[in-house]
């Protein structure tokens, strides 16, 4: 990579947003954590969320990327709260788009995205810029682990998520029982997030 292009890739815009990371840190009573790494990097990001009514009511991060990887946290962390998983999902979809298909950058609230265009040129570092998006988006991740554990009930076959992440992205039912409201929504917001 040449200086030149080392200077564009890493922009004062894209370092500004570095320093600024919205909802940093844990989140004690979320509902659910999501962890994903990118194995081409070593890039990591936890997301701690809560939902009511659909919506992200509660969110943290814990960001350990490269800058790209950490401006697009900041970026996802400014409009998080309140958004519903179709308008992240249309987010990272454009995000994805504009990295690998010379598509536009997402539009508001995430329009701050466009600040990585010229990661473009870089697919290397893609994964890592998606990380923070949730599952599929940036590789290989970790599961989900459950801040509600206990017998969780409902539908016959279906399977109990493990607070290791094995089952991650399984209905969180076992065989015969209902369902604790708690238990649902923290099943239910983990698989929200990596699913």
């Amino acid at each position: 990579m040449a200086e030149t292009d080392l200077m564009q890739l890493y922009s004062r815009r894209i370092l500004a947003l570095t320093t600024a990371i919205p909802h940093q840190g844990r989140l004690d009573d979320a509902q659910a954590s999501v962890q994903r790494r990118s194995p081409q990097c070593g890039s990591s990001v936890t997301v701690h969320l809560s939902m009511a009514d659909g919506r992200i009511s509660d969110f943290a991060q814990e960001v350990r990327a490269c800058a790209l990887g950490q401006a697009s946290a900041s970026v996802l962390g400014q409009a998080v709260i309140g958004m519903d998983r179709a308008g992240i999902v249309q987010a990272r979809d454009q995000l994805r788009a504009m990295l690998t298909q010379d598509a536009p950058a997402p539009g508001a609230p995430f329009s701050d995205l466009e600040a990585l265009t010229p990661a473009r040129a870089y697919p290397n570092r893609h994964p890592s810029i998606l990380l923070a998006w949730g599952r599929h988006a940036g590789g290989a991740g970790q599961g989900i682990r459950m801040k509600r554990a206990g017998p969780l009930r409902g539908r016959p076959g279906a399977r109990a998520l493990g607070t290791d992440g094995a089952q991650a992205g399984r209905h969180p039912c076992v065989a015969g029982q209902s369902v604790r409201p708690a238990a649902w929504r923290a099943a239910t917001a983990g698989q929200w997030w990596s699913g």
